[in-house]
């Protein structure tokens, strides 16, 4: 029994879109590029996610997902369950037949201890928020910055000093000389 990338991607991409979900919807590409997960990947994973109301997504310019829940509704049981991750440590995926069908024996001796971890497991899962997660990387010191709306201000008071500044720079950029395999200077040389 094991974790699969599956359910460590998913839970990983909500967690980064929790974080950053203030500053407006939040792209898959965005995720992507900062967790290094595949963005065909992440899209299968927030299509299930999304048939789960735990993300909404907005189309268009701006567009992105943002959470469909408040973070501390969303467990990380939630997440796990809702891309199909399996958490199951029976060999027979908690029927009782661990043995085979057809087998009279049934059980395996050990097929309550794993399904007493099984339920343990989802136990522990349902107690973790999306809230707790991101709290705890906060409390690591991570900072968010959004980088969306990042422009470049010009004082509004100093007009003159600007106007120098741009003729200044102007000066300084010298004419760059023809392409001589321009066919345009060809032409002109003709």
């Amino acid at each position: 029994m094991r974790l699969t990338t599956k359910g460590r991607f998913a839970v990983t991409a909500m967690i980064d879109l929790a974080l950053r979900e203030a500053h407006g919807p939040v792209t898959l590409a965005g995720i992507s590029q900062r967790q290094k997960i595949s963005l065909s990947y992440l899209e299968q994973l927030f299509g299930k996610l999304r048939r789960f109301n735990i993300v909404e997504s907005t189309r268009g310019p701006g567009g992105g997902y943002t959470l469909a829940r408040k973070s501390d509704e969303v467990s990380v049981a939630d997440i796990i369950v809702a891309v199909d991750e399996p958490l199951d440590a029976t060999q027979c995926g908690g029927k009782g037949n661990c043995h085979s069908e057809e087998d009279h024996l049934g059980r395996c001796m050990t097929h309550d201890l794993w399904a007493n971890l099984n339920s343990k497991m989802v136990e522990y899962l349902s107690s973790v928020t999306l809230r707790d997660l991101v709290e705890q990387q906060s409390g690591r010191g991570l900072v968010i910055q959004d980088m969306r709306h990042k422009k470049i201000k010009i004082e509004a008071g100093k007009p003159e000093k600007q106007a120098a500044a741009s003729v200044a720079a102007k000066k300084e950029v010298a004419p760059k000389p023809p392409l001589i395999n321009s066919v345009f200077n060809l032409a002109q040389q003709s």
